[in-house]
């Protein structure tokens, strides 16, 4: 399974820092490609058969497509708080540009549909405290489903994840599409079928010492087992399986960019909890959340 746990450099190539594309993931949808720009510098993504959302990770873009021009004003670092970001429609290209130099997100899916080039500023990006006690993470819907639903597949998001909790927990599949037919005769989904990328960064401790957190995948159907330390810039590719928990080294904060897309013409995230660890969803109603997150 090493092919699904890229290390950072893995994939570089010109500006493209990390370049996770359908091909080099072995599947079908999801797509992750990662801008490393200089001060003046811009680079061109043709969008093909895939439609992408670009945000920043470290600083701020200008992004251009059919003679439409968007300011993404970034942020400091990917634990600073959400970024603004555009979304590019598929069969379009779109540049970035970067007057003082950055890093930037282009997050894509396989598209069926043609949309429109949009922008959407941080302040309209929603903030979800999950868990509780140590199991709290912060989520960042910008590109969830229910939240920005003019994506034809795609679905990202950004996890913040303190030192010394766990995140992706419990354990949870999303790699087979269910449906349940209620009494009623309305139909409800209870299982997704979406590929999923994990890239990661680890906040450095107070000297600049790098940190790591631990990323597990585990069987479900089919066979997969990962177990892998995973340090700033590091990618997982999830095709299938339970995934989860991922931990945080205490002292280290942990940030994860998700990006999920599948065959389903319904765009949503239904997943199955992992049987042995769904009860400890019962216990966080008792509990405080890490105060060291919030939702504003």
């Amino acid at each position: 399974m090493a092919h699904l746990v890229v290390r950072d450099g893995d994939t570089t190539a010109g500006p493209w820092h990390l370049d996770i594309t359908p091909q080099v993931a072995g599947w079908t949808h999801s797509t992750l490609r990662i801008l490393h720009l200089a001060a003046g510098e811009t680079a061109t993504l043709d969008t093909g058969e895939s439609e992408f959302m670009v945000l920043a990770l470290e600083g701020s873009c200008r992004a251009t497509c059919g003679g439409t021009t968007h300011e993404i004003l970034g942020r400091e670092n990917v634990f600073a708080g959400p970024s603004d970001f555009v979304y590019v429609p598929r069969d379009a290209s779109v540049e970035v540009t970067s007057d003082a130099g950055g890093r930037f997100a282009c997050v894509g899916a396989l598209a069926r549909t043609q949309r429109e080039f949009q922008y959407r500023p941080a302040s309209f990006v929603p903030l979800e405290l999950r868990g509780a006690g140590q199991s709290t993470r912060q989520v960042r819907n910008f590109g969830a489903a229910g939240t920005f639903d003019d994506c034809d597949s795609l679905i990202a998001v950004e996890v913040i994840t303190p030192g010394g909790n766990w995140s992706s927990y419990p354990a949870h599949k999303h790699d087979e599409a269910r449906y349940e037919t209620l009494p009623d005769g309305s139909t409800v989904c209870r299982e997704s079928e979406l590929e999923e990328i994990y890239y990661y960064e680890i906040a450095p401790g107070p000297q600049g010492q790098p940190g790591f957190g631990v990323h597990f995948t585990s069987s479900s159907e089919k066979e997969i087992d990962i177990k892998a330390e995973v340090r700033n810039g590091d990618t997982v590719l999830v095709p299938h399986g339970w995934h989860g928990p991922c931990v945080a080294a205490p002292g280290h904060d942990m940030y994860y960019l998700n990006v999920m897309a599948g065959p389903d013409e319904n765009r949503s995230w239904c997943i199955s909890d992992h049987p042995d660890q769904a009860w400890i969803r019962s216990t966080w109603a008792g509990q405080p959340t890490d105060p060291r997150l919030n939702t504003h």
